[in-house]
């Protein structure tokens, strides 16, 4: 099944739907995640909540002098000050050092923000369970209250360690807001993709059956129109620079449409053709009829005159039939297996006559069999039709020429007829073939106008062409071509 050009809306559609769900959804889910939080000033690492743990249980048990034992052998193990600062009240490190004011803000903070909880819950977590435990409280027996923490050291961690353990890469206590905003609601996200997709889904949707709808609301505004009569409806102009299906579709309702108008014109045409050529004889008939009343004398001209136009009457009749049953696909009657060499110089034969009689002459060209499987009736009437034709036009003292043939293929007869008659304008030479058609310049010979539109429907009617032009040293050519069953070798 080809892929056609309505595949690809969808397809692209629904890719457009897909990746704009996947941008929505990184887009929201970077707009919740909060912002990475920033360096601390304190070290809240698994090795500095063991530090700061281990030195508050000495403070606690051994007070300061434990405490300043303890320190002394990290810093004789370590070869270089311990980063631990034990800091009263007023902000003094028991060891004398300068205390990092950000560090002691910092630890300041986390013991105000921990001592809620702490108050709440005071059994709930022991030493470094929670990243508070990374700044202790310990009240001494003279009574003082000292606050121990580690800095955090960016080139280096605590007690030499590499950093990791800082305060910035550690989450925050549970129920702390941390730095960079409020905390991650996890139970939004499962709902992220599908509410995108939704959203994503409900766009795209409506866009597709906008752009759908659009032309088939078109469609219905023209069928309604065609319906009501207005055959001048053309719904491309309306289709603007669409190029799918549906607007192929269009194409094809105006080609349609056109048909149908082009068809009903014909069909008043012809009526109207009808009728007039109806009228002229049954005006003369009804003349005659007059004259025979009027004048007892006259009655036998009278008589030839209603013949007569009885005649034409019957002709114009029939071809009007024979006419109608073509264009209806109705033939007379089954189809059989003749040579058309044969047939076509049976009608020559006969048309010659009716070329002495009127001082003209007619020439047939053709030799051995060629087999065709036709409705006899009606290639004899499209035949003889042609020749009459030519013989009714060429000029008096010249030839008609009929010749038939194979093509260079082999595939199908030809049937050429040309006279030395005035010939046809090249803008009328398809127009010939139209019912009641007859060109200025026939010289007012007799006729209706039927007989080149019934042999080119008979033709077409066994899918073979018929067409006609201009002989280069004047006169006109007019070919019929029929398929051939096969061709007979000549035998003369």
């Amino acid at each position: 099944m080809p892929v056609g050009r309505l595949f690809w809306k969808f397809f692209l559609a629904i890719w457009g739907a897909l990746l704009t769900t996947a941008l929505g959804v990184g887009v929201a889910v970077n707009l919740l995640r909060p912002a990475p939080p920033a360096e601390r000033a304190i070290d809240s690492g698994p090795r500095a909540v063991f530090v700061v743990s281990t030195a508050a249980s000495v403070l606690d048990h051994g007070g300061v002098a434990a405490l300043d034992a303890l320190l002394a052998d990290w810093q004789h193990s370590l070869q270089r000050e311990p980063n631990l600062y034990v800091v009263d009240e007023n902000g003094v490190d028991a060891r004398g050092r300068k205390v990092p004011p950000d560090a002691y803000t910092d630890a300041q903070r986390w013991l105000e923000r921990m001592a809620p909880r702490d108050a709440e819950a005071p059994s709930a977590s022991g030493p470094g369970d929670v990243p508070g435990d990374a700044v202790r409280q310990v009240h001494t027996a003279d009574g003082r209250r000292l606050m121990l923490f580690v800095p955090a050291e960016h080139e280096h961690g605590p007690a030499g360690m590499p950093p990791g353990g800082a305060m910035g890469h550690e989450p925050p206590p549970p129920g702390m807001p941390g730095p960079g905003g409020p905390p991650h609601n996890r139970d939004a996200f499962p709902w992220l993709p599908i509410s995108m997709g939704f959203v994503a889904s409900i766009a795209f949707s409506a866009l597709l059956a906008w752009h759908f709808s659009k032309p088939v609301r078109h469609l219905r505004w023209a069928f309604d129109a065609v319906a009501a009569g207005r055959l001048d409806t053309r719904v491309m102009p309306r289709m603007g620079r669409r190029r799918d299906e549906i607007a192929d579709l269009g194409r094809d309702f105006d080609g349609m449409v056109y048909q149908l108008s082009q068809l009903l014109e014909a069909q008043r045409r012809l009526l109207h053709d009808v009728s007039h050529e109806l009228r002229s004889p049954l005006a003369r008939l009804q003349l005659a009829v007059d004259l025979a009343r009027q004048d007892p004398d006259k009655m036998r001209a009278s008589f030839l005159r209603v013949e007569l136009e009885a005649g034409r009457l019957d002709q114009l009749v029939g071809e009007l039939l024979t006419l109608s049953r073509l264009e209806t696909g109705t033939p007379d009657s089954s189809k059989a297996t003749v040579d058309i060499v044969e047939l076509v110089g049976s009608i020559a034969d006969d048309a010659q006559y009716e070329a002495e009689a009127n001082g003209r002459t007619l020439q047939f060209h053709g030799a051995g069999s060629i087999m065709v499987d036709v409705d006899v009736d009606l290639v004899m009437r499209a035949v003889e039709n042609v020749v009459r034709n030519a013989v009714k036009y060429t000029m008096a003292g010249t030839a008609v020429e009929v010749e038939v043939g194979l093509s260079d293929t082999g595939g199908t007869v030809s049937i050429a007829v040309r006279d030395r008659g005035p010939g046809v304008p090249s803008a009328n030479l398809d127009t010939i073939f139209k019912p009641f058609y007859r060109c200025d310049n026939t010289g007012g010979a007799a006729g209706f106008g039927l007989g080149l539109a019934i042999a080119k429907r008979a033709v077409e009617a066994h899918h073979g062409t018929v067409t006609a032009s201009n002989r280069p040293d004047g006169g006109l050519q007019v070919v019929l071509s029929l398929p051939v069953l096969f061709p007979l070798p000549n035998l003369t």
